[in-house]
């Protein structure tokens, strides 16, 4: 049996600045944008792997979910510590300086970590922790 990951989702609070980050500093590229009611959901990925995707979406967009439970939402995403992802790089040093110089909330520099790994961690612009490990 051969499972593979397609789609991850991170909500997104403004899709022009989650496109800015995706896109033009992480270099993925834009697999989709669809807007509904106002709403915009984002679909983007890294350009070499086109199976792997992330989708930007809008928070607690769900028609189920309660008043109660997008403010919930709101506040966790508001705090970040609602939204996760961990990419991986063969030039951590490179991403890092890319994204210093776009400006992005640094959270972590490089580090070699006593689990094995070296990487970094940032926030995205709705404050999404996105960790970048070197691939050895």
């Amino acid at each position: 049996m051969d499972i593979t990951i397609h789609y991850a989702f991170l909500p997104q609070t403004d899709p022009d600045a989650a496109l800015a980050f995706y896109r033009d500093t992480l270099g993925f590229e834009v697999r989709n944008d669809v807007g509904f009611g106002g709403m915009r959901w984002l679909t983007v990925g890294p350009v070499k792997q086109p199976g792997t995707s992330i989708v930007l979406h809008p928070p607690a967009a769900d028609p189920g979910i309660t008043d109660d439970e997008r403010r919930t939402i709101l506040e966790l995403i508001a705090k970040g510590s609602y939204g996760a992802v961990t990419l991986a790089s063969d030039d951590l040093d490179e991403v890092f300086e890319r994204l210093v110089a776009s400006g992005a909330e640094v959270v972590q520099e490089p580090t070699e970590q006593p689990y094995g790994v070296r990487d970094c961690a940032f926030r995205d612009p709705t404050g999404n922790l996105i960790r970048i490990n070197e691939a050895r």
